[in-house]
């Protein structure tokens, strides 16, 4: 599929996505969310990508934020459909029912910080920059940074980050929580999709059905969450794949997943 925003590419069932903006850092626009959006229905809808990865074009940038110059006229009424509009789409991002990986190779400030948290594992090079900086700005963030960001690393962190609109170099964003691992530049695109074709090569429903669960869970209480857990493994066992993955460790071959 072509985008003018975006470059899309699918590598034995991987989908990777690439932030395609370099001359204004891959800032994201109107334009660019609404080709992610077209990116995600693709991904919903099309059984052939079994994971995805998300990356910025050049070296300086994953996503460095939203397009100020667009913003920069927006009455409030704009500024809550864009917001709306943004958010939905990476709400819809973040409950894929495949995996989805990060790999931040520069500045991910801003809605690019709100788009690695979207996903489910970020990874990072050593000169990724985070942060949520629209405090400098005299605004806030708008597309589940203070809502996601808060849920990935507590309350009193997220707290820090959102109203000094500081940023955390590579390192940091790992001791605190942001990133799972940094990876030199040159091994940071093929770490994460090999992450994200390990994990494609697994049960998809089983893996669709953890990650609901995990999500839906990370919200409720314990009792609640547990009893998530118990539906979503009885619902496993309707499952075609799960009799196929079992009955290949039985026999000691690898399984031949159907995805039902």
């Amino acid at each position: 599929m072509a985008y003018e925003n975006l470059l899309w590419e699918l590598r034995d069932g991987v989908g990777v996505l690439t932030f395609n903006r370099p001359k204004v850092l891959n800032a994201l626009n109107a334009a660019t969310i609404e080709e992610l959006g077209d990116a995600v229905a693709l991904v919903e809808k099309e059984r052939a990508v079994k994971a995805l990865v998300l990356t910025g074009a050049g070296e300086k940038a994953f996503i460095a934020g939203a397009d100020i110059a667009a913003m920069a006229s927006m009455t409030p009424a704009q500024a809550r459909a864009f917001a709306e509009r943004a958010s939905g789409i990476l709400e819809r991002l973040a409950l894929l029912p495949v995996p989805t990986v990060a790999a931040v190779n520069g500045f991910a400030l801003g809605g690019g910080s709100e788009v690695a948290l979207a996903c489910d594992l970020v990874y990072a090079s050593p000169n990724a920059r985070f942060g949520q900086p629209e405090v400098n700005l005299g605004i806030i963030p708008g597309f589940g940074g203070t809502q996601r960001l808060t849920r990935r690393v507590g309350l009193m962190r997220a707290l820090e980050i959102v109203m000094t609109g500081d940023h955390y170099d590579a390192a940091r964003a790992k001791e605190i929580g942001l990133v799972l691992d940094v990876v030199p530049a040159a091994e940071l695109l093929p770490h994460a999709v090999a992450q994200a074709r390990k994990i494609a090569s697994k049960g998809p429903v089983a893996v669709a059905l953890a990650k609901r669960a995990m999500h839906a869970g990370a919200d409720a209480d314990l009792r609640v969450a547990t009893e998530l857990e118990r539906q979503a493994f009885a619902a496993s066992f309707a499952t075609e794949d799960a009799r196929e993955g079992m009955k290949a460790f039985l026999e000691k071959r690898s399984p031949n997943w159907r995805g039902a």
